[in-house]
């Protein structure tokens, strides 16, 4: 990796419903990235399209509630809607790819003014735009601010080490799209520690070859908590609390998503 390379961690999934560990996934890969000399630029979080399918994958527009509620305290990490609204379910490798194109296109003075940045546009390439186009700079600051827009950002592939073994499933990812998210964007998997997710890079001819372009961050302070031991606890009615944030649990029982009691019954049972 470019030690002066700027980067967009950006991670694809169903978020039904989101964790704490999908947002210290990106915590912990920043902080390694960053001492590796790379610039994190932004982070995005694509939850899948509906299409996609997936065993209690409830509706897109619950789970990017969800993750705007997670994400309220973030300073860095956005939720982008694109793949939600497209026709059908979108290939990992066409989303990175649109998501480089928009950001790369954005972070020159060719489209400036010209469109609406989306809502996910990481908040230094807006922060760049406006003040060139605002500001009446000495050559040497309009200089440094040029090279600043016209590096391209990387949209790399965030993901744990269930994803990359994955990979080797036959038939689940096609050949294209495998050297294209590793070859051309790259990946920065969190793993924990005690694993050893490098045999199955030693493993694949094609993750191996793309080696260098595989960041593997180990994350020692372990939290195994996942979407699915949320469902459980809340189709059990039992308490997920602490496990993510409160104001998704509250949306959660809600709207009540994924068999969870509502509010006022949870209320209604203890004082009865």
């Amino acid at each position: 990796m470019s030690s002066h390379g700027k980067v967009v961690l950006m991670a694809c999934g169903s978020f039904s419903p989101p964790t704490y560990m999908h947002l210290r996934m990106f915590e912990i890969a920043r902080d390694y990235l960053q001492s590796l000399g790379a610039t994190v630029v932004g982070g995005i979080m694509s939850p899948v399209h509906d299409a996609y399918g997936k065993k209690d994958l409830v509706a897109a527009h619950h789970r990017i509630a969800m993750l705007k509620l997670a994400l309220r305290s973030s300073s860095w990490i956005k939720v982008s809607e694109w793949e939600s609204q497209q026709s059908g379910w979108t290939r990992t490798r066409l989303s990175m790819q649109y998501h480089q194109d928009t950001i790369n296109a954005h972070a020159t003075l060719s489209t400036l003014n010209v469109t609406e940045p989306p809502s996910w546009l990481p908040d230094d390439v807006i922060n760049v735009n406006n003040m060139s186009a605002s500001m009446d700079e000495p050559d040497n600051l309009m200089e440094k601010l040029n090279g600043n827009r016209n590096e391209q950002v990387t949209v790399k592939l965030l993901c744990g080490a269930d994803l990359l073994e994955s990979f080797a499933t036959p038939g689940l990812w096609a050949d294209e799209d495998l050297e294209t998210i590793v070859g051309r964007h790259g990946l920065v998997v969190v793993t924990r520690a005690g694993c050893d997710p490098g045999k199955f890079i030693y493993e694949s001819d094609m993750l191996y070859k793309h080696r260098h372009n595989v960041v593997m961050v180990t994350n020692y302070v372990a939290n195994e908590v996942s979407s699915t031991v949320i469902r459980r606890l809340l189709r059990r009615s039992e308490s997920a609390k602490y496990l993510t944030d409160d104001a998704i649990l509250s949306y959660i029982r809600q709207h009540k998503l994924y068999g969870a009691t509502p509010i006022h019954t949870v209320a209604a049972a203890r004082c009865s």
